[in-house]
């Protein structure tokens, strides 16, 4: 009896180093992101994917966010502007997910200029008392220009983006309220009736 007890005892302490190095780890797969041309107040743009890595040895949940950096010259971009899909979600060691980025600039209110942040993927910690985020995280630096607008401009840009999104479903739309227009019209001008006979 005693001679299994030590066994175990053994066998514990000798597992016990292997789980205490157990461990969270995160990575992204681009290294930069460079927007080439000037972007326009009111429009909707889809950057280009991020994918974040679990480079540790645990399965884990992971986010992605933005973050920004002190003393830099470029202007800080709003974290609302930008949406994430997913924004949450659960990685196994090794494994990875490619997350597709919106940037929707508002029709007004957006400085001209250049910017930039992070586009930070970050491993989540479930505690007892909520979600608390672990403090490593791995980034992609993303720098974007923003054209000069007024806020006339702004909409039409807006406009135009939706346009290109939901095309050609905004088409049908617009041509089936253009030609319920058309036969108000004719069914005022010539009186139709139609009679049994």
């Amino acid at each position: 009896m005693k001679k299994r007890a030590a066994v175990l005892i053994l066998g514990l302490s000798l597992l016990l180093p292997f789980l205490a190095l157990a461990k969270l780890g995160v990575g992204v797969g681009t290294g930069k992101i460079q927007v080439d041309k000037p972007l326009k107040p009111g429009f909707i743009y889809n950057i280009l994917p991020v994918t974040v890595f679990n480079t540790g040895d645990e399965a884990a949940d992971f986010g992605i966010g933005i973050e920004y950096r002190e003393n830099i010259p470029q202007l800080r971009p709003e974290k609302e502007w930008f949406s994430f899909k997913p924004e949450k979600f659960h990685l196994e060691p090794g494994q990875s997910k490619m997350v597709e980025i919106q940037l929707t600039l508002p029709v007004k209110g957006v400085k001209p200029g250049d910017y930039f942040c992070f586009l930070s993927g970050y491993p989540i910690q479930k505690s007892e008392a909520g979600v608390a985020t672990v403090g490593i995280a791995a980034a992609t630096k993303l720098y974007f220009t923003v054209a000069p607008a007024n806020i006339f401009q702004g909409i039409y840009y807006r406009f135009v983006s939706l346009y290109t999104r939901y095309h050609p479903w905004d088409t049908i739309v617009l041509t089936l309220i253009a030609l319920a227009i058309v036969i108000r019209l004719i069914g005022k001008k010539f009186k139709i009736q139609i009679a049994k006979r």
